[in-house]
This record gives C-alpha cells, structure tokens and sequence, in this order.
C-alpha cells in the first residue's frame, strides 16, 4: 500500500515538472511570437509609411505633369490601341474642336486636318494655321498589354511666315540679279530676230532665203520664250498649281521638240515607258519646261552625233522616276556640285537659270533631283516625283488601329 502511494507521488511529481517544462516553453514561444508580430507591426507601419510617401510624391509628381501639360503651347492627344482619342489638352481641343474624347482618330483627322502637299509632316488646321504633327509609337495607356500612341501638334504658322517672308527677300535679291543677266541674254536674240523680220519684206528675198530666215526668227523666238518661262517658273518659287495630266502625251510632247531642236543632226533618241498608269498629278507645263531644259542641256553634250535616252518608271504606289541619260563628255566632278545654283552656268552665252529651274520644279512637286556624271561616259539626270496617285496617309504615324483601314485624299494644290 505505501509502495503504491509512493509511485503515484512520483508520477505526479514527474506530471508536475514537465506541465511545468512544457509551461515555460509556452511562455518563452509565446514571448517569441509576441516580439515577432512587433516587428512585423513595425515593419508593416513603416512599408505603410513609405507606401503613403511614394503615393504622396506620385500625385505631386501626376499634379505637376497635369500643369505642364496645360501649359505646353503645343496640342497633345493620346490614343489607344483602337486608334480612339483617351485624353488630350487644352490646345489640342483648340486646334481640333470639340468633341474629341472618345472620337476615332481617323475622323477627327478628316474633320479638322488638311494634308500639306509636298510635306507629310504638317497639316492645316480649318483656321488656316499650319502644325507640325509628330507620333510617338507603343506607348503604354492602361496597362502593359495595351498600348496606343501619343500625337504631338505643334503651331509652326509664325515660323512658316518667317520663313515664307525670308524666302520672299531672297527671291527679290535674286530676282534683280536675274533681271541684269536676262538683259543680253533677251536683247541678243530679239536683236537677231528683229534683224531676219526686216529683211522678210525685201523684194528680191527668194523663197529659200525666206523660208531660212523665217526659221531663224522662229529659233529665236522660241528661244526667248523659254527664258521667260524659266524666268516665271523660277520667280514662282515653288507655288504651282497641280492638276491631272496624261503621261503618254507629254512624253510625245517632249520627242516632237526634241525633233525639233536637234534638226538634221544624227542624234539618237530613245524614250522608255515602264509605267502602266498614265494619269499623272502636277503641273503639266513646269515639268515639260524643266525636262526640256535637261533634254537641251543633253542635246548640246552630245553635239551632232550621240544618244539620248528617257527612262520612266514606278517606284512604288505614287512615285514616278524619271532619268534622261546622255552619252555626252560628262561633268567635272568639281561643277557637278554648283550645277543646280541659280546663274551659275558654264555656256557662254547661258543665264544658269535652266537647272535652277528644273531643281525648283522638283521640289515644288515634293520630289528630288540626282545627277550621276562620269568624264567621258556622259551624264544622268534621275527626278523621283511622287505624282501617281498621290494621296495623304489620315493616320500619323503608320498607325491604322485594330479595326480600321486607312483612308487616302488628293490634294490639287500646293
């Protein structure tokens, strides 16, 4: 019976100490866990502070974005992948009208943008204003899935007046210039011509004298009328007016006066059509007078015996090439560079308008001019001129959206 009571004495002395082991064990986890949910509150607190700080500086940061943004003196507008406008400035709704938000970009395009013919960077807003229009592309909007593009327009009207008023100043400078040097050159050949018209009523002129002097006045009044249309075209600048005109027929307008010019003379014509559409759009007349001037130039190259040879091509939907080749001595390296200025020239009895001329008519078409010469193997003229088919892209950028096609309109007049 005591060796009994004694067992259970120590069971319970044992139960004891390990509830009271397990107790402290207790306590000190307890402890552990006490210190560990502290620090984490602290931590917590602090990534909340930090939290609120970056909020904090993000909105002064949005606030301080919003305000330049209103203060740009140029039009922002973003799109979305749809190409619909998701939000845009003050100056934006100035240059485009209202409504805008919301509006597809290709409409409001075509309600408040008018290509510029010749630059594909600028339009013309219905007031009359010019804007540069720059596009940036894939540019986030709602998230990194969806990304639309961010337009830019910029008021470029005063500096296209300075512009306009500069190139004015230097036309008249220019102008004077062309005037003095234009006077021996028309003197010399009316003088000549009115000298072959005086002996026309000579009675004992026989039919083979006057028939000669007759085509003597005729060179020379031909003569002098491309001077003059040179003089024009040159003293335009650029500002011509482009209409429809048939390819076909100015080609065979330009043999029949090569045929023309060259006389008896043995020299080789050749003209080379590659393009299948024959509607053109430009200025009929400045092209003839500025593809003349480089068949003449080619003409006196190769004298009383050669080759000359025109090449038409399509570069792609709206450009058109155009390359006159001679086998003429060529040009020296050191005058191909000066060819193009106005009243250089190295005939003897030339203005040095003709080139000028042809360069101005090109880029008035929104095109541009390479010469390639080699001494002794003769010379080419290549002219890129966008006129078939020519037309505007709506959409900056090369952007059409997901769900729209690209639309194309034709200006007639620049």
């Amino acid at each position: 019976m005591n060796t009994q009571k004694k067992q259970k004495t120590e069971q319970l002395t044992d139960a004891f100490r390990i509830f009271n082991e397990l107790s402290q064990n207790l306590s000190v986890s307890y402890q552990g866990l006490e210190e560990q949910v502290a620090k984490l509150h602290g931590e917590l607190a602090f990534a909340h502070s930090e939290r609120l700080k970056t909020l904090e500086e993000k909105e002064k940061l949005a606030s301080r974005l919003e305000k330049i943004l209103a203060a740009l003196p140029a039009g922002v507008i973003v799109l979305d992948v749809d190409g619909k406008v998701l939000d845009c400035n003050a100056v934006a709704m100035d240059f485009l009208g209202e409504p805008l938000i919301g509006m597809d970009w290709l409409e409001v395009v075509a309600r408040s943008l008018i290509p510029v013919f010749g630059n594909p960077h600028e339009r013309q807003l219905n007031n009359g204003k010019r804007v540069n229009m720059t596009v940036s592309r894939d540019v986030a909007c709602n998230d990194a899935s969806d990304s639309g593009q961010i337009v830019l327009l910029s008021d470029v009207s005063e500096m296209r007046n300075l512009q306009d008023m500069l190139n004015q100043q230097k036309q008249l400078s220019a102008m004077g210039e062309m005037v003095a040097s234009m006077a021996h050159q028309v003197r010399t050949p009316l003088a000549t011509a009115i000298l072959y018209a005086s002996q026309m009523s000579n009675p004992v002129l026989d039919n083979e004298k006057r028939q000669r002097f007759s085509q003597k006045i005729l060179e020379r009044l031909q003569y002098l009328e491309r001077q003059v249309n040179d003089m024009l075209i040159f003293a335009k600048d650029g500002r011509l007016a482009m209409e429809s005109f048939s390819l076909t027929e100015l080609l065979n307008h330009l043999r029949e006066t090569v045929k023309e010019y060259t006389g008896s003379g043995a020299i080789e014509l050749q003209i080379v059509n590659e393009v299948q559409n024959d509607v053109m759009l430009g200025n009929e007349n400045a092209l003839r007078g500025a593809l003349l001037n480089l068949l003449n130039n080619a003409v006196d190259a190769v004298g009383q015996v050669g080759c000359i040879q025109i090449s038409v091509a399509q570069l792609d939907d709206c450009k058109l090439q155009i390359v006159i080749k001679d086998d003429g001595p060529g040009i020296a390296k050191e005058l191909k560079q000066r060819i193009f200025e106005p009243f250089f020239t190295t005939k003897t009895h030339g203005t040095g308008l003709g080139l000028a001329v042809v360069d101005s008519v090109v880029k008035a078409h929104g095109g541009h001019i390479h010469v390639e010469s080699v001494l002794g193997q003769g010379t080419g003229f290549s002219l890129v001129l966008p006129c078939i088919n020519q037309a505007f892209s709506l959409l900056p950028g090369g952007f059409s959206g997901r769900n729209h096609h690209q639309r194309e309109v034709c200006h007639e007049t620049v």
